[in-house]
C-alpha cells in the first residue's frame, strides 16, 4: 500500500504561482511512478503532469506545458508541482497519484494510489 498527502494548495491571483507538494509512505517510493491530475467541478479528473522513477522522464498535458514543471526527491519520499503563470483554468482540486511501472502514466485508470487532493483556486 502507498499513503498519499498532498498540500500546498490555495488561492492566488492570476498569473501567480503556487507549489504543491505530495508526501508518499509505504512501499519503496523510487520504484512508483508519480503523477499530477485535477478535477474542476462538473468536469472530468484530468491528466496534468508524471514522472518517471529517477526523475528525467517526465510528461505533461498540452495545457500545462511552459507553465508548470513536475519534479521528485526520492530521499525525501516526495514530488512536487511547480505551478507558474496560473489561470483562472487551472482552477480545481489537484490530486497526487501514484503506480509501480517502468514508464509514466498520463491515463488516471493507470494509478493504483490517490490522495485526498488540495483545492487550487486562481482568481482573475
Amino acid at each position: 500500500q502507498v499513503q498519499l498527502a498532498e498540500s500546498g494548495g490555495g488561492l492566488v491571483q492570476a498569473g501567480g504561482s503556487l507549489r504543491l507538494s505530495c508526501a508518499a509512505s509505504g512501499r519503496t517510493f523510487s520504484r512508483l511512478v508519480m503523477g499530477w491530475f485535477r478535477q474542476a467541478p462538473g468536469k472530468e479528473r484530468e491528466f496534468v503532469a508524471a514522472i518517471g522513477w529517477s526523475g528525467r522522464g517526465t510528461y505533461y498535458a498540452d495545457s500545462v506545458k511552459g507553465r508548470f514543471t513536475i519534479s521528485r526527491d526520492n530521499a525525501q519520499n516526495a514530488v512536487y508541482l511547480q505551478m507558474n503563470t496560473l489561470k483562472p483554468e487551472d482552477t480545481a482540486v489537484y490530486y497526487c497519484a501514484a503506480v509501480q511501472a517502468l514508464v509514466p502514466a498520463t491515463l488516471k485508470n493507470t494509478y493504483d494510489y490517490w490522495g485526498q487532493g488540495t483545492q487550487v483556486t486562481v482568481s482573475s
